[in-house]
């Protein structure tokens, strides 16, 4: 495919390129321009400093649509930084506020895009996208917004297009990052890698967006099996953002793989109490569960209840990460198989395809697993937990020696790849 094509080889192409798009980062863009990139990004500046000194500027001037742009964007990053949910709806309000005083305005036409994709509303990021871009066809943000909603959505042609579009258009940490997700989601681990490490170069000087770049890189080598490389990103994340809970998260999976429980439940606890995301809540809880904390672990699955209504309450739509949780710990199977199609309706990306597939497994629909697990792979996405839900469809329709190869795939790539599950791969190999 053209953009398959774009994106291998957009940055590909050697030192020449990189030296190319390199050059190109510090030019076009205003300085209120760049200043909305990093509150919008979620990896700039800390909202705390921030907040205060946007809230003071709307107070002093409630028809500011510059200032209650910026405030509507600080508000979603108050919202990811203590893990608040409630900063999206004040977000929300004022982001609107703004487009009744100036409905062209693209500062907040594009936060209510970045909203409507942290609450997983694909659809709708995906008109505001469009509803940017018309407004500014030169300005990046806007493709960078559109590509994002079509890979949840699942069309990837048309995905990668907007992300080489944005990078042509302005070489950043943030185009950057998105051609790496691509290369990843291609199959082109080595190419991602090299993308993300543009993303590193270009966010020195800036510590909270460096560290969440070598977070990335950590998790793209934590993927391919590659602890050590993994553990060297979460802990220069570390040594430039100290505290950076998504690090320490990266941090308890590698002491995890070590067979260090205690150490892996006091890196996902900190994680866990100083933003309570229910990715990190759910880890805690399976550490727990591992570690013989039996009783520890049910709180951290009893709390991940609470943290889900909480988020939809908020507008926030939890259906695939709710099924897969259900999925995994055999919670209310055919409840989250339910959801795992509500979800895939909604959201009809591999993910999408890969939970639907566990669900219907779990469930004995072995048949209809099989043919979205062959979707969920239709990329060729190196994926040690998808890999291993395929072998566990192969295995639901009695292929054992199809499901084999499919759990030594898995483990090949990633022996750690799942606490709960890789030693279930290891057993049915054996």
């Amino acid at each position: 495919m053209a953009a398959k094509r774009l994106i291998l080889g957009g940055l590909a192409a050697g030192l020449t390129a990189a030296a190319l798009l390199l050059g190109g980062v510090l030019t076009g863009g205003s300085a209120q321009e760049a200043g909305t990139v990093r509150v919008a990004s979620g990896i700039g500046e800390s909202g705390d400093a921030l907040l205060p000194q946007l809230q003071q500027q709307v107070r002093a001037n409630p028809t500011d649509v510059v200032g209650l742009g910026l405030l509507g964007l600080a508000y979603q990053q108050r919202a990811r930084e203590p893990g608040d949910p409630s900063y999206y709806s004040k977000s929300e309000g004022v982001l609107r506020l703004a487009l009744r005083y100036a409905p062209e305005d693209l500062v907040a036409t594009g936060g209510l895009g970045t909203l409507a994709l942290s609450r997983h509303r694909f659809r709708e990021a995906l008109a505001l996208g469009r509803r940017a871009i018309a407004l500014s066809p030169s300005t990046a943000r806007g493709y960078g917004l559109v590509g994002d909603a079509l890979v949840e959505l699942g069309r990837y042609r048309e995905a990668f297009a907007a992300f080489d579009r944005m990078a042509s258009l302005k070489p950043s940490l943030s185009s950057y990052a998105r051609v790496s997700y691509a290369r990843e989601l291609l199959g082109d681990v080595d190419g991602a890698a090299q993308a993300m490490r543009l993303a590193i170069d270009a966010a020195v000087g800036q510590p909270e967006a460096l560290a969440w770049s070598q977070t990335q890189l950590g998790k793209l080598m934590w993927s391919q099996g590659r602890i050590a490389a993994a553990e060297r990103e979460y802990r220069s994340a570390l040594a430039v953002r100290p505290g950076y809970v998504y690090a320490f998260d990266g941090l308890a999976q590698v002491e995890a793989a070590r067979g260090r429980l205690r150490l892996a439940v006091a890196y996902e606890r900190r994680a866990a109490e100083t933003i309570p995301l229910p990715q990190f809540v759910a880890a805690l809880g399976d550490l727990e569960q591992v570690a013989g904390n039996k009783t520890a672990a049910r709180r951290q699955y009893a709390l991940i209840g609470a943290i889900q209504r909480l988020l939809r309450a908020n507008g926030v739509k939890t259906d695939l990460e709710t099924a897969l949780f259900d999925v995994d710990h055999a919670v209310r199977l055919p409840k989250g198989l339910a959801l795992a199609r509500a979800a895939h309706h909604e959201r009809p990306s591999i993910d999408g395809d890969d939970v639907l597939a566990w669900a219907l497994a779990r469930n004995g629909q072995c048949a209809d697993a099989l043919h979205y697990s062959k979707r969920a792979l239709r990329l060729g996405t190196l994926d040690a937990t998808k890999f291993f839900h395929r072998g566990m469809v192969e295995r639901c329709l009695g292929h054992q020696a199809d499901a084999k190869t499919w759990f030594r795939r898995a483990l090949s790539l990633n022996p750690h790849f799942s606490l709960l599950w890789a030693p279930v791969a290891r057993r049915y190999v054996a």
